[in-house]
């Protein structure tokens, strides 16, 4: 509802109408008035705007691979309670994290129904996608994380050495035999996740219902092709790496790379030099720059971290949904950095110049753009 203030001389009258929320006039009360007088009249619209409902938001997810690597027992099962505090319930680990630790950390919680655990099955270091594999490594899973049976588990990557078929014959026996709710994929390309949904659903076999992708605001291959694929599907996506290993913290800087560092995903570990193929780039830091500088215009003092609006940004302004089951995997080395971001996935839209130096960020990027799948 707004208000016309109709001026004739000195006098003012005001005449509420209501204004659409274009700001087009809905009534014709005004317009009467307006040809109904002799005398010049003056017009002052005031309106506010209608309220919008809020958009419900993506699911967060616990990731758990510093488990047992850079987080000890006792702080991962801190952090666990933290979590499921805050009103989340499900956890994402592997096989392959910490060499098997962080599902054992896990199991030892003992954390019961109130949590969804999802676990993966990888073809690296001996291991295949053959069907003895694929069971010795789910069977290996439920033992570290003391169940018998997985709300969702995922093929980690693709194997190109075994036929998907002899692969996804070995899912079904064990989805059969009860030793997991949901398939999930991680890191196919959309052309292998719709052959293999169809492999699935002319065998009658579990289809795959989850599929975990690389997806932060500088990353965003998986826009194109993958989502319409997943959408059509109905399959649900959980995002991984939304500060881009910890790229979009801000912390560091380009020349870095060339210095003693202290241990994370860019320095110290066996992945380290993955991570700073996919993410330590110029470009990535022009980005970053851009986006902070946009921060200090629209926000100044109060100006969120790069954290903040990094995860903001993919709560908020990504294509991920919540109609649709989609999540977004957080993880954290230490309980400030969880902390950190449990509260900026609470945290609210940001102001439409950031978004747009976010979109601007992308461009700088996207010509170098990690692959989404392996």
């Amino acid at each position: 509802m707004g208000g016309l203030a109709i001026h004739r001389d000195a006098d003012p009258v005001v005449i509420p109408v209501m204004l659409g929320v274009s700001g087009q006039l809905l009534s014709r009360s005004a317009a009467v008035l307006c040809l109904g007088s002799r005398a010049p009249l003056l017009f002052s619209c005031q309106s506010r705007a209608m309220a919008q409902p809020a958009r419900p938001l993506p699911a967060t997810v616990l990731g758990t691979m510093e488990f047992g690597r850079r987080t000890s027992a006792d702080v991962s099962g801190e952090m666990c309670r933290e979590f499921l505090a805050r009103g989340h319930s499900e956890l994402d680990t592997a096989l392959m994290y910490a060499d098997g630790e962080s599902e054992r950390i896990l199991g030892k919680l003992a954390l019961g129904e109130q949590v969804k655990i999802a676990t993966k099955a990888n073809p690296l270091e001996g291991k295949t996608f053959k069907a003895e594999s694929v069971r010795t490594q789910l069977e290996s899973s439920l033992k570290h994380l003391k169940t018998s049976s997985v709300d969702l588990f995922y093929l980690h990557m693709p194997d190109h050495e075994t036929p998907i078929e002899e692969t996804l014959r070995a899912c079904q026996e064990l989805y059969k035999e009860g030793k997991f709710k949901e398939l999930g994929l991680s890191n196919y390309a959309s052309w292998e996740v719709a052959e293999i949904y169809h492999i699935c659903k002319n065998n009658k076999w579990v289809l795959p219902s989850v599929y975990q992708g690389m997806y932060n605001a500088t990353t965003r291959q998986v826009e194109t092709e993958l989502l319409p694929c997943l959408r059509h599907f109905g399959m649900r996506f959980y995002a991984y790496n939304p500060l881009a290993g910890g790229i979009l913290t801000g912390k560091y800087i380009y020349t870095d790379k060339d210095k003693s560092q202290p241990a994370g995903r860019f320095f110290g570990n066996t992945w380290a030099q993955v991570y700073q193929n996919r993410y330590w780039k110029e470009n990535q830091f022009e980005a970053i720059d851009l986006i902070q500088q946009a921060l200090v215009a629209a926000y100044g003092a109060n100006k969120p971290s790069m954290t903040s609006a990094a995860l903001r940004w993919m709560y908020h302004h990504s294509k991920l949904q919540a109609k649709c089951g989609d999540a977004v995997i957080i993880g954290m080395s230490s309980m400030e950095h969880l902390l950190q971001n449990l509260d900026a996935a609470e945290e609210g839209p940001l102001l439409a110049a950031v978004v747009d130096a976010f979109d601007k960020a992308w461009y700088l990027t996207a010509a170098d753009c990690p692959n989404y799948f392996r």
